[in-house]
């Protein structure tokens, strides 16, 4: 059993140090219950009486601490075990499509053992997901196949919405390599909460096991081993390590020799995408080697401090430092598979050739380029769509997300939504304006092309 490193070495208590609070002591302790190897050097007489305490310390026997720290801490970690296990074949065994997913993080190459232990990698009872948001640390995907070929299962890869999985190329083409950078929410949306939530519905989940626990922080502190997500209007989640500390979490892979990820063995307590996720502390002196610490694990292991390292730089919208990525958080249930403006007055144009016709046809027009993910584009979805029912011209909305070097070039557009109002000449003219009401649209199609609405 390998355990954290000891700090500086405890003194050892001699009863006889105890005299004056030996019946004191003795009167909290349970009678019933006498630890067999706990650490306490024993005499032959029962430890249930004041007599015993001086005999004790007449004798010169002494109480070893660390032993017995050492000894607690494994009955808890069986307890915790147990606990966790059985939590685990409620999730597999009650429900017929449990999923997993994982992220490699300490916690989650646990659940992974653990469900390994159980039988349920092997007979399919638990699928692992895995969400590839092409940020991740080149050691993470590398990892993945290792533990697929050490436990013998093979993982559902799922990423941005119309990218192959694998392909940074096509994502940066089709997303932009910068996203994060523009808008972090709608990067949260795209590479994060639309492809998880796109995985749990395709491999019909009605369990989703996952590893928050208590001790990551405040905003998990009151967690429970089971609860309701926020997805779909409600479904089952299993926390199995809802009540271990990260300390705890280290101890069962370092019992156990559980594969984990290479980077604890370089300074990261937990990771995500590599852009922001640094090293705690930040110099790299705390690491996980060979299954023992080295350095101070206190960084660590306090409170909320495995995720210290994560969002790092990060912000969001109304300022306050970053902790979650959405996919945890209320909210979440709102998914992206559906297309805007759909079934209303609002014409779609489905190619490249069909947008180019408009343009060259000699008839004013108005064309949304948008995305479907994009919030914006999602703002502005009643409004326009309210414009296209009144207006005396055709409503167009072409899909430009996965066209960008056709409407860069062709359509004014470099970001999302972008409102153009094609004149009769084929020229096409951009909207600039971010107020996107039924008046303002009016009112630019008037200015624009001297016609409008009824």
């Amino acid at each position: 059993l390998h355990h954290l490193p000891k700090p500086p070495k405890r003194m050892k208590f001699c009863a006889s140090l105890f005299l004056a609070g030996a019946s004191a002591a003795v009167a909290f302790a349970p009678s019933a219950y006498v630890p067999s190897k706990m650490g306490v050097a024993r005499s032959s007489q029962a430890v249930a009486s004041g007599s015993t305490a001086l005999s004790m310390a007449a004798d010169g026997d002494a109480f070893d601490q660390e032993k017995f720290i050492a000894e607690s801490k494994e009955m808890r970690l069986k307890y915790l075990e147990e606990q966790a296990m059985f939590s685990l074949k409620i999730s597999c065994e009650n429900y017929g499509d449990a999923v997993f997913p994982n992220a490699m993080i300490a916690g989650d190459v646990v659940i992974t053992h653990l469900l390994h232990r159980l039988g349920y990698l092997k007979d399919g009872k638990a699928k692992i997901m895995v969400v590839d948001t092409f940020h991740l640390f080149p050691e993470t995907m590398d990892f993945l196949r290792e533990i697929e070929d050490f436990y013998g299962f093979k993982a559902e890869v799922f990423c941005a919405e119309g990218v192959p999985v694998g392909d940074k190329a096509a994502y940066d083409k089709k997303y932009g390599a910068n996203l994060w950078k523009e808008d972090i929410e709608q990067y949260d949306k795209v590479c994060k909460v639309e492809p998880f939530q796109r995985g749990l519905k395709t491999l019909n989940t009605n369990c989703m096991i996952n590893g928050r626990t208590r001790w990551q922080g405040f905003e998990r502190a009151w967690i429970d081993q089971f609860e309701n997500a926020p997805i779909g209007g409600g479904l089952a989640k299993c926390n199995p390590l809802a009540y271990w500390t990260l300390e705890d979490t280290f101890d069962y892979i370092a019992k156990y020799e559980v594969p984990h990820h290479p980077l604890h063995a370089k300074g990261y307590p937990s990771h995500g995408d590599a852009k922001d996720t640094i090293p705690i502390p930040e110099d790299g002196s705390t690491r996980f080697v060979d299954f023992k610490f080295e350095g101070d694990p206190v960084p660590w292991l306090d409170y909320a401090s495995e995720r210290k390292g994560r969002f790092v730089g990060l912000a969001n919208k109304d300022g306050s430092t970053k902790t979650e990525c959405g996919i945890h958080v209320a909210g979440a249930e709102k998914t992206f598979d559906r297309d805007l403006w759909e079934g209303g007055a609002v014409k779609n144009l489905e190619s490249n050739d069909a947008a180019k016709g408009v343009v060259a046809s000699g008839k004013p027009a108005v064309v949304a380029v948008y995305a479907p993910w994009c919030q914006f584009c999602q703002g502005m979805e009643e409004d326009f769509g309210k414009f296209a029912e009144q207006a005396d011209i055709d409503v167009y909305k072409f899909r430009g997300d996965e066209e960008r070097e056709f409407v860069q070039a062709e359509l004014n557009t470099e970001s999302f939504p972008t409102v153009n109002v094609v004149k009769a000449d084929g020229t096409v003219v951009k909207y600039d304006s971010e107020v996107r009401t039924v008046e303002a649209f009016n009112k630019f199609v008037e200015e624009t092309i001297g016609a409008g609405v009824n």
